[in-house]
């Protein structure tokens, strides 16, 4: 029997994406995001939700436009030091000592040193409540080759992005291969 804990903000797989946009300044500044994922297929579009307060929640709603840079397990540090502190009060770049890259699409910078980078131009915005879901559309993703595999596209066991337990705000790494998707339903008979 399943025990009832409540109406909570948990689900697995939950990812970090380091969000990029640039202050009315100019200045570039990430922010560590947990509530997000790809939301439409045809056009390309992620989704993240911000709160109203965070410096990212304005500097997005005057770029139209922030990235997402998908960081590795070997940079856990610089990716929850994003988290946890503010762009008004810190240069994160500057402080992590990861390189700020202008994207040649959109109006944001993402993280050079991490392996896989998307795009974004927001189409749309939702307020929720506490948050706000941006959409965006995916103008481009950009991959380091490194994590590329024979085919040309991001290998997950090469990324190795960090996933984020909102339950026990604990971080966890990538899982072992379990199969192929839209074929082991096929064994069912």
């Amino acid at each position: 029997m399943k025990k009832s804990i409540g109406a909570k903000t948990i689900g697995f797989p939950t990812p970090i994406f380091i969000v990029g946009s640039y202050d009315k300044s100019g200045k570039p500044d990430a922010m560590a995001v947990a509530w997000g994922g790809i939301c439409c297929s045809k056009p390309p579009c992620v989704s993240i939700a911000l709160r109203e307060a965070t410096y990212t929640y304005g500097n997005i709603i005057a770029r139209k436009a922030f990235t997402i840079s998908i960081p590795p397990d070997r940079f856990i540090k610089e990716a929850d030091h994003f988290g946890m502190v503010s762009g008004r009060t810190e240069d994160k770049f500057s402080k992590t000592k990861l390189t700020p890259v202008k994207s040649g699409l959109v109006d944001a910078p993402y993280v050079e040193e991490f392996p896989l980078v998307m795009e974004c131009s927001v189409i749309q915005t939702i307020k929720l409540g506490l948050h706000t879901l941006f959409i965006g559309e995916i103008k481009d993703i950009k991959a380091d080759e490194a994590v590329l595999d024979k085919n040309g596209m991001p290998d997950i066991e090469k990324i190795r992005p960090i996933i984020f337990n909102p339950a026990s705000h604990t971080y966890y790494g990538v899982g072992t291969y379990l199969g192929n998707a839209f074929s082991e339903g096929n064994k069912i008979k």
